[in-house]
């Protein structure tokens, strides 16, 4: 008597071996995933744009960006705007309307545009901070050009950062598996409800289902201060800084929790810290008593404190520990 073992890859765990078909079971749960990405790619691609223009030497460029509001504002990345002040925007339908740049963050990697038209179809934004490792995602674009390409991953890691062009760090950042190529950037990152939870700005070039995405979250705030001031507001405290290490006796002579600080090099004279009697040599070791090690604290700090807050600095300086109230 002969005894058949069968292992949990051969063709009887997922269906008919004569056929190599899949299961009942395997099939329904491709069939709800495909329903589900069909459903989203109908929703939120009427709200998808390609982008297209020169700029002053005559250098075509081109990305993606989705509609924000019937009334024709749409988000884009910085870098596809890449300086230029109209592009032309091209729909699913294929309409091409006028694109105007409203406003441009390049610290968010985000811009803000004004298509010339109105009653538009537009994306919901949703919460990024409620996006968990291994969600389903899809990108929706114009890689090299192809209009409406749609591609599905998954959320691979949350929390990163990376540079804007201003080389100020850009927080929270997505990174996900889902393909995308050049021309994907600025399109929407959305998930399994049809939600923008990010836009498509990166990818690493050698690597395979590396992309990353500015959070929507970051997005909502951009948009808010963009068209309700037309410019992204930001506390500046008016010096240049640079970071230092102390040595070990230094950070037990001031109580310090790290050896890595922020010493100020020079302070504009018209700025808000010269006013307040910040000085050149000053070491700063906290913000609102939250320490800072390098000068991304410093920046994340002040874009993370509204105005109406006080700013407090705690510096060391002619060994003493001192506040200066920042007004």
């Amino acid at each position: 008597m002969q005894t058949r073992f069968v292992s949990n890859d051969a063709p009887e765990a997922f269906g008919s071996q004569s056929s190599g078909e899949p299961s009942r079971e395997v099939a329904s749960v491709l069939d709800a995933y495909s329903m589900a990405v069909i459903a989203v790619v109908e929703s939120v691609s009427p709200a998808v744009i390609s982008l297209t223009g020169r700029d002053s030497d005559g250098r075509l460029g081109s990305g993606s960006g989705f509609i924000l509001t019937s009334d024709g504002h749409a988000m884009t990345n910085s870098h596809v705007v890449a300086g230029r002040k109209t592009l032309v925007a091209e729909t699913i339908e294929g309409d091409r309307v006028d694109a105007t740049v409203i406003c441009d963050d390049p610290a968010t990697d985000l811009a803000l545009l004004k298509l010339s038209s109105s009653d538009l179809p537009f994306a919901e934004i949703g919460d990024s901070n409620a996006l968990r490792v291994g969600q389903l995602v899809i990108a929706i674009g114009s890689p090299l050009g192809l209009q409406s390409t749609v591609s599905t991953g998954v959320v691979s890691t949350l929390g990163r950062s990376m540079r804007g062009q201003d080389g100020r760090l850009i927080e929270n950042i997505v990174q996900h598996s889902a393909p995308i190529n050049p021309g994907n950037s600025g399109g929407p990152l959305v998930d399994s409800r049809g939600r923008v939870v990010g836009v498509n700005t990166a990818i690493i070039a050698a690597a395979q289902g590396i992309g990353f995405a500015v959070p929507s979250n970051t997005v909502s705030w951009v948009a808010s201060e963009m068209l309700a001031h037309g410019r992204v507001s930001r506390r500046q405290l008016g010096i240049v800084a640079t970071t230092q290490r102390l040595n070990r006796a230094t950070m037990q002579r001031f109580d310090l929790l790290s050896e890595q600080v922020v010493q100020v090099i020079e302070v504009d004279r018209s700025g808000i810290a010269h006013r307040s009697g910040l000085r050149p040599g000053d070491i700063l070791i906290s913000i609102n008593e939250r320490i800072i090690t390098n000068v991304d604290d410093v920046h994340r700090l002040l874009t993370s404190l509204p105005d109406e807050v006080n700013i407090v600095l705690n510096v060391v300086r002619d060994d003493y520990r001192v506040d200066v109230p920042i007004s």
